[in-house]
């Protein structure tokens, strides 16, 4: 059993930079969390508190009811990945790997055992003889992580450890890596700015903003039920439409659909997806600026009529040209106001009846 408990964990820097924000967080024994943010959102300084490199202001951290608050990184049950691999140059990978286990006095045998293991579950088997420096980005990151798991830690700590790879090998790292950590069922706390790593990796996703937590949901509920507009912009393509409601009616420039909340500014939130497009020479609510061609589908990049750019994905982008008018029938919407969401929903038949109406 391998359990991180996060209370209430706060850290502020010289100067007053406040980079987390009371902090709690419970992580499984084998589940894998994502912290994901933006830049300056904290999820690094929080990743290396957890790994014993930064000191928290307050707050506590405990795995398995142990408190390692102030444990240093050498006595904690932690490996951690760096993005940057730090390997040692001057050892080949088998030296690499060792090193950890030679200092905590394991005898050679079982040095060359264990190494020899995690080297086969990362797929490096017979590199154990290779210079650092003779292999590829993605081979000294699958080192890097051997040399993380041979330690055989409690928790692992993954700091952004694709980011300096090109896109295919970032895609095939990262379901090795999710395979490897269910295989181990290990713990695993995992720091990434990647909406697709969060989505195709994790149990859970901790969408962090200013040091503080925005929301920690399942992936698909992270995408389909954000809570705030924060959330709804930050993972994937979300349309973010500032509007007035008046009557149970959200209209902004033409464009309107029914929102039964009380009057007021209002931030509708319509996902490409789940809005629909038909070509319109009358009443049309907008029209097309670009059509791009994905193959597999097509993104319409549209202007309201105040210029306002959403964008629709379509089945079949070649039935749309740049300057035609079309109508837009959202299948499902949320609101917000004041960061709050106030509504969600799909539009039924009947809603979309009672819209008809409501604009006749």
């Amino acid at each position: 059993m391998s359990v991180l408990n996060i209370k209430d964990v706060s850290k502020i820097f010289p100067g007053g930079t406040r980079a987390v924000d009371t902090f709690s967080l419970d992580v499984a024994d084998g589940e894998l969390v994502c912290l994901l943010g933006p830049s300056g959102s904290g999820k690094s300084t929080l990743l290396r508190m957890v790994g014993g490199f930064e000191t928290p202001t307050s707050g506590q951290m405990t795995i398995d009811g142990d408190d390692i608050t102030h444990v240093p990184p050498e006595r904690r049950p932690t490996g951690m990945v760096f993005q940057s691999h730090a390997l040692w140059t001057h050892m080949n990978v088998f030296k690499n790997l060792a090193f950890g286990l030679k200092l905590r006095k394991v005898a050679p045998a079982e040095i060359k055992r264990r190494v020899e293991a995690v080297l086969e579950l990362v797929g490096l088997g017979g590199y154990g003889t290779r210079a650092v420096t003779q292999l590829s980005g993605g081979q000294q990151q699958r080192v890097a992580l051997a040399r993380s798991l041979v330690l055989e830690p409690k928790i692992l700590l993954l700091d952004e450890p694709f980011a300096s790879l090109d896109q295919h090998l970032r895609e095939r790292l990262r379901e090795e890596v999710r395979d490897i950590q269910q295989r181990l069922k290990i713990t695993t706390l995992f720091v990434t700015h990647g909406q697709d790593e969060a989505l195709s990796m994790a149990d859970r996703i901790v969408v962090m903003r200013d040091g503080k937590t925005e929301q920690i949901d399942r992936p698909d509920i992270v995408y389909r039920e954000p809570r705030t507009p924060f959330v709804a912009g930050f993972i994937g393509t979300m349309n973010l439409i500032e509007g007035t409601v008046a009557n149970g009616v959200f209209s902004k420039a033409g464009y309107s659909t029914p929102v039964p909340v009380a009057d007021g500014p209002a931030t509708q939130a319509i996902r490409p997806e789940a809005l629909e497009l038909t070509l319109a020479t009358d009443n049309a609510q907008g029209k097309v600026h670009r059509v791009t061609d994905f193959g597999t589908h097509g993104l319409v990049d549209l202007e309201l009529l105040d210029s306002t750019r959403i964008k629709a994905m379509v089945s079949h982008p070649g039935l749309f040209q740049p300057g035609q008018g079309v109508a837009l029938a959202p299948k499902a919407i949320a609101a917000y106001r004041d960061d709050i969401l106030i509504h969600r929903g799909a539009l039924t038949p009947e809603i979309a009846a009672r819209r008809e109406t409501i604009d006749a």
